[in-house]
């Protein structure tokens, strides 16, 4: 008996392993031949995306001259991962920060782009004989540029300083998001096999309710979750925190009905918005090359040689229409925006390609079994075409557009500038009132999302539950806690701005918004509070009972409730907003006062900074700007409190203390020449600010800062010093008196011999 349960149990414990075994084997051959090939791209300096793909084509079934992989389900799982690390790492870069700071000519043009290729792209399809789901997915894997390859392109040629580069980076920025709605929407479709205007409606509302109730409160939790545990924050512990909350993320993004890549995407979005975001982009880069590589690989597995074959005129066509089309879609977004001819020529140039969406894209499209075998490797051909064809497009932009000036009509070149001028003339005069109305309507939608959700759950959970246990008398209870749970942000939604907007640089917009319509605002946030008051009411009483409630519920939230409630609201409102603005304010140091008015700022050194590579002793910066540098981050390497010998250059982040003035004054002149999308903050703060009591047998007890050698002895530099009731600066031949507080930048444990 022994015997034969013992013999039972071996095909259990060997078919694991088995499977284990070729996971793992196929994942070795597919890394080695990746390896070769890559390293042979880079060697022909050619994209490393393309030699992933070759490499996928040689490690397929399809080319018989080598092995292939046993299993090709054991490179879907990996190429599965491999998307949710990719959207992750996408995320990182998009931040939703940055894009409010991209601005309505960004919005305007990605639309216009992904639109117009959107219905290139159906059109074609059905030209070309495809379905309609099949044209859906096709026009949407045409209308998305390439990041990765636009980057490359615009670094090796010189010219990420460009102002018309910065213009693109900002459009990619926008169109990752309309990638990232537009796969939730082409799920939609496909699972349902037609398109309803009212489920089209119902998906995208879901959708925007989704992602701003995480948009919320990842910003408002995870940022403060973080800078709690900051000194435990080593690489290996990041990694491992991020990574997690990458995964958690994209399950509970499944959980709520979407695909792990949105989840993967809204969580990198939002901690890119963190003073941790480079860190967490440094050690997540080669797990996002590792799992990125093996699904570029798995996409060069479906290029089938027959297919290309008989379809190379379809994949000619393609390749034309991405070109043609993201020229004249991209030039003419630029120019509706009011970009100059030049710059909207040269951006048009710029976005002639397809890249890691479309591929994406056309992945949703196999695992939803929706997407013609023969598509897939079509679109592959045509992104390898247009990925080589990309540099010499970018470098024809500027001939074009000499040919363009020559030949076009002076009365329509002249129309063109005129439009420029009076777009810049009108951004110009709405530039003092725009921030506010955009405070204005985020702080609406997000406290209406709130309601929202509070009321659903109130709904779908509360209501039934309270019927249950209590009877007649549930619902009234459940309408009075959740109104109760309404209150506070019924309250936000309906008071004006905080004080915090001065704080934030809004004095003036505050100001200038007086010329705008106020009490139609007012008016408009008061009945979004009536509305949702009466929906929670209306669900157990008539119309008539819930609107007379629902006034009065809103007119006693507005003036009777508490002012320590108010202020506790603001405190949550200024939390958010600081969290939102965490790299900016810490970049700036607005929002990290270290003790009286001095702040400590990270900025990172631009190529155009003056004193780059000259010795800090040599640039004066204490003389000129009034500033002291307290830590220099090059690369993963921090030099604390460095002394006068030491040298700065580009890429270096800085750690600077002085006053708000000194701050904005030395902010340009640093990040001179720096590209808009490189500029970062530390958040490896090795140099600590602390203060020490002095006592008579201190050793700095009647010294100098200049005797006392704390440089070189103690790796620190004297901020301040408070006798008594009185805050002094430093100077080098101030003494140091026992009952003095001192406060220094340094190492903790170097500093502690010093009380």
């Amino acid at each position: 008996m022994p015997t034969s349960s013992a013999s039972d149990s071996l095909p259990l414990d060997h078919t694991p392993a088995m499977n284990t075994e070729s996971l793992i084997t196929d994942l070795a051959f597919i890394l080695l031949l990746g390896a070769i090939v890559t390293v042979l791209f880079k060697w022909i300096r050619q994209p490393v995306v393309l030699g992933y793909i070759v490499a996928g084509f040689l490690a397929s079934p399809h080319f018989e001259y080598l092995p292939s992989v046993s299993t090709e389900e054991n490179i879907d799982f990996w190429a599965e991962i491999g998307i949710v690390i990719l959207l992750f790492a996408l995320g990182l870069e998009f931040s939703f920060k940055k894009l409010l700071n991209s601005g309505g000519s960004a919005v305007v043009t990605a639309l216009i782009v992904v639109t117009g290729m959107m219905g290139a792209g159906f059109a074609i399809g059905h030209i070309l004989n495809f379905n309609t789901i099949n044209s859906l997915f096709l026009g949407g894997m045409l209308s998305m540029s390439s990041t990765t390859i636009i980057i490359k392109a615009f670094t090796d040629l010189g010219l990420r300083q460009k102002k018309f580069a910065s213009l693109v980076l900002a459009v990619l920025i926008v169109e990752d998001l309309f990638a990232v709605v537009m796969m939730v929407l082409l799920s939609s479709i496909a699972i349902n096999n037609s398109v309803e205007g009212s489920e089209l409606l119902y998906s995208i509302a879901k959708l925007v309710f989704f992602l701003l109730i995480w948009f919320a409160v990842g910003v408002y939790i995870v940022p403060s979750a973080l800078n709690a545990i900051r000194r435990y924050l080593n690489p290996e512990t990041l990694l491992v925190v991020s990574t997690g909350l990458c995964l958690g993320m994209a399950v509970f993004s499944v959980y709520c009905g979407f695909s792990m890549a949105l989840g993967a995407f809204v969580m990198g979005s939002i901690l890119a918005g963190t003073s941790y975001a480079e860190q967490i982009e440094h050690v997540v880069t080669p797990v996002k090359d590792l799992f990125g590589s093996v699904f570029f690989i798995s996409v060069g597995m479906m290029v089938r040689p027959d297919i290309l074959a008989g379809y190379w005129m379809p994949i000619l066509i393609l390749s034309a229409v991405v070109i043609v089309g993201m020229i004249l879609f991209g030039t003419a977004g630029m120019l509706v925006t009011g970009q100059t001819l030049k710059t909207a020529i040269q951006s048009g140039f710029s976005l002639t390609q397809i890249g890691e969406f479309a591929f994406i894209i056309a992945s949703l499209g196999m695992s939803l079994g929706v997407l013609e075998p023969t598509l897939y490797p079509i679109v592959v051909a045509v992104s390898v075409i247009t990925t080589f064809t990309t540099p010499f497009f970018i470098k024809a932009a500027n001939p074009f557009y000499a040919f363009v000036e020559r030949h076009l009509p002076k009365r329509l070149h002249f129309l063109i500038e005129r439009y420029h001028k009076d777009v810049e003339k009108n951004e110009a005069a709405g530039a003092s009132w725009r921030p506010v109305l955009k405070r204005y309507l985020w702080r609406t939608a997000l406290y209406s999302v709130v309601l929202l959700a509070i009321g659903i759950a109130s709904r779908q959970y509360l209501l039934p539950y309270m019927r249950g246990i209590l009877g007649p008398w549930g619902n009234i209870t459940s309408v009075a806690l959740t109104i109760a749970a309404m209150s506070p942000f019924l309250m936000a939604l309906m008071l004006p701005l905080s004080a915090s907007a001065d704080e934030h640089g809004e004095a003036q917009a505050r100001a200038a918004i007086n010329a705008l319509p106020r009490t139609v605002l007012t008016i408009f946030r008061f009945v979004i509070a009536l509305f949702f008051v009466m929906s929670v009411i209306s669900e157990v009483y008539s119309k008539r009972i819930a609107v007379l409630v629902a006034a009065a519920v809103v007119l006693l939230v507005a003036f009777f409730f508490s002012r320590r409630l108010r202020k506790r609201m603001a405190r949550i409102e200024n939390r958010f907003i600081d969290n939102l603005n965490e790299r900016e304010l810490r970049r700036s140091g607005k929002n990290n006062s270290v003790v009286g008015d001095l702040h400590l700022a990270y900025m990172t050194v631009g190529t155009g900074c003056d004193f780059a590579g000259e010795r800090l002793i040599n640039s004066n910066l204490r003389h000129r700007y009034g500033v002291n540098i307290v830590s220099i981050q090059r690369g993963t390497a921090v030099i604390p409190v460095p002394d006068g010998n030491r040298r700065i250059f580009p890429g270096d982040t800085i750690g600077v203390i002085g006053t708000e003035d000194q701050i904005a004054k030395i902010l340009p002149d640093v990040e001179k020449n720096l590209p808009a999308d490189t500029a970062r903050t530390s958040g490896l703060d090795s140099a600590r600010l602390t203060s020490i009591l002095l006592s008579p047998a201190s050793p700095l007890a009647g010294k100098t800062p200049r005797t006392s050698d704390l440089r070189n002895r103690y790796e620190a530099l004297v901020v301040a010093v408070d006798r008594g009731d009185e805050h002094i600066d430093t100077r080098p031949d101030l003494v140091f008196m026992p009952g003095d507080v001192v406060w220094l930048v340094g190492n903790p444990e170097k500093l502690a011999s010093l009380k």
